[in-house]
């Protein structure tokens, strides 16, 4: 792994893993308005001017993210590849569940069910398995930098999310939180 990777355009770069972000939008547009806009934290919610800007920068490392993906190469047949293409696989598996789950769900109830039984989180968790296999599939330590970024600043707005749940939902989030650990784990 070297913190600059050569850059060049190809079929078989790291935007075919990240390519994966693009098709959950697409399903959950076309889930419906309602589903479209719950997978957003709404504009009623309470931010901080920190949270504000977290979630900005969240936004434009994974955009700038998802821009540096077209000029990394996989690299295919090694085990930098074989141990990053098994954390995206998990990603995505994680990433379909969890869509499917989320889009399936009435959109006044919490969603509880399925891999949200083992994470308050899942997408975001996805997020990131999705990300950090990306980065060590190409070798690039930038990537798996940005990674981590995303992930801490995707922790605060995890958090915000949290806040804005247990003020709408009352007792029923709080017994959620208490039974499903925020990132992975078993259920208590």
């Amino acid at each position: 792994m070297v913190l600059v990777p050569t850059m060049e355009i190809g079929i078989w770069n790291a935007w075919v893993f990240m390519s994966a972000f693009i098709f959950q939008m697409i399903v959950i547009m076309f889930a419906g308005k309602q589903i479209s806009e719950r997978s957003h934290i709404p504009n009623n919610a309470k931010k901080t001017i920190f949270e504000k800007y977290i979630g900005i920068i969240a936004n434009l490392i994974w955009l700038v993210s998802l821009g540096y993906s077209i000029f990394l190469p996989l690299l295919l047949g090694t085990i930098w590849f074989y141990i990053g293409f098994s954390i995206f696989f998990l990603g995505l598996l994680i990433l379909i569940l969890s869509t499917l789950n989320f889009i399936t769900t009435p959109i006044n109830q919490i969603i509880q069910k399925g891999v949200y039984k083992f994470s308050r989180h899942p997408m975001y968790l996805s997020t990131f398995f999705i990300c950090i296999g990306s980065g060590i599939a190409t070798g690039s330590g930038i990537f798996v930098l940005l990674s981590i970024i995303i992930f801490l600043c995707f922790n605060c707005e995890a958090l915000l999310e949290e806040r804005y749940c247990f003020e709408e939902y009352k007792e029923l989030y709080k017994e959620y939180m208490q039974r499903v650990p925020m990132w992975i784990g078993i259920p208590r």
